[in-house]
């Protein structure tokens, strides 16, 4: 079973929506809601890999009645809307939304279409936006509830991801302006930044970025890769109740990477420092594996 660090059945009778549920960071967050009491709906374009997650939760003891799988394109939005219809007409509830879903690929500014800056905005942030709105319209909004986007290590720029860049610092400010917005209705809505986390979307990069990716932990103060387990209980906690009074915020989870400026030298911290019970890595979820990229 999962090992979260929160309290036995802290979510139970919450149903929670999380998009990209089908693998990475949204397969955990799946694996650590639906461990402790909550209601999962499973979005994403892939059903055969929604599936697989709702298997390995059955395997786990996850009433069935307790996962749902919906396939579909976030971009859509009409296909949004009739989505959040589904979801609701089978749980009768939106408790939360998790904003996981998203995508990005490696191209210098100079080189990027305007199909493709469209299609990593579309994924990044109109998606996003729409999945949020529905949540709310069709249900938050009467009900109160919470909202976590997703965004990522943007500060300073995205050199060399100039298109994410600008979806993530656009997500940042819709968070911040829904939860002004929405407040009056019992709504927070806040937002993830995930540094270098060691996640199978590493995978998806080309073969040549490999030995860029290897190199990513050298520019971290913490000396390593952040796992998905420690960005889901990110997502737990800014879920929960202890972070009713938290709206509009982004909590970063990073190592403190952007923090690094040119000339410092090394910053990375040694191995034995890394094994420190306050920097230890966090590692709740069993079924998490190394991305190939990363594999001897």
């Amino acid at each position: 079973m999962y090992q979260s660090v929160f309290r036995p059945a802290l979510m139970t009778g919450q149903v929670v929506v999380v998009t990209g549920g089908g693998s990475g960071i949204g397969r955990c967050v799946a694996h650590e809601l639906a461990g402790l009491g909550a209601t999962v709906a499973l979005v994403g374009r892939n059903p055969d890999k929604l599936s697989a997650v709702q298997q390995e939760l059955a395997q786990e003891g996850v009433d069935a009645a307790r996962v749902s799988c919906h396939s579909g394109d976030i971009r859509d939005e009409a296909g949004v809307k009739a989505l959040v219809v589904q979801i609701l007409g089978l749980h009768g509830r939106i408790d939360a939304l998790v904003n996981n879903a998203g995508g990005q690929y490696i191209a210098p500014l100079a080189t990027i279409s305007a199909k493709g800056w469209q299609a990593v905005l579309d994924t990044n942030l109109t998606g996003g936006f729409l999945m949020a709105r529905e949540c709310f319209v069709q249900h938050m909004a009467r009900h109160g509830g919470s909202i976590v986007n997703m965004v990522a290590d943007m500060w300073g720029s995205m050199p060399g991801m100039g298109h994410s860049g600008a979806a993530r610092a656009g997500m940042v400010s819709f968070t911040e302006t829904a939860a002004v917005e929405w407040a009056p209705h019992g709504v927070r809505v806040n937002a993830i930044a995930p540094g270098y986390i060691a996640s199978s979307g590493m995978d998806q990069y080309p073969p040549e970025a490999a030995a860029m990716l290897r190199k990513m932990p050298a520019t971290v103060p913490a000396g390593r890769f952040g796992n998905e387990a420690e960005v889901s209980a990110s997502i737990v906690f800014l879920l929960s109740p202890a972070a009713s009074f938290i709206s509009g915020t982004v909590l970063r989870v990073d190592g403190a990477r952007p923090q690094v400026r040119m000339g410092m030298g090394p910053v990375a911290a040694s191995t034995e420092v890394q094994q420190r019970a306050a920097v230890r890595a966090f590692d709740g979820f069993a079924l998490y594996q190394t991305p190939k990229v990363f594999q001897s």
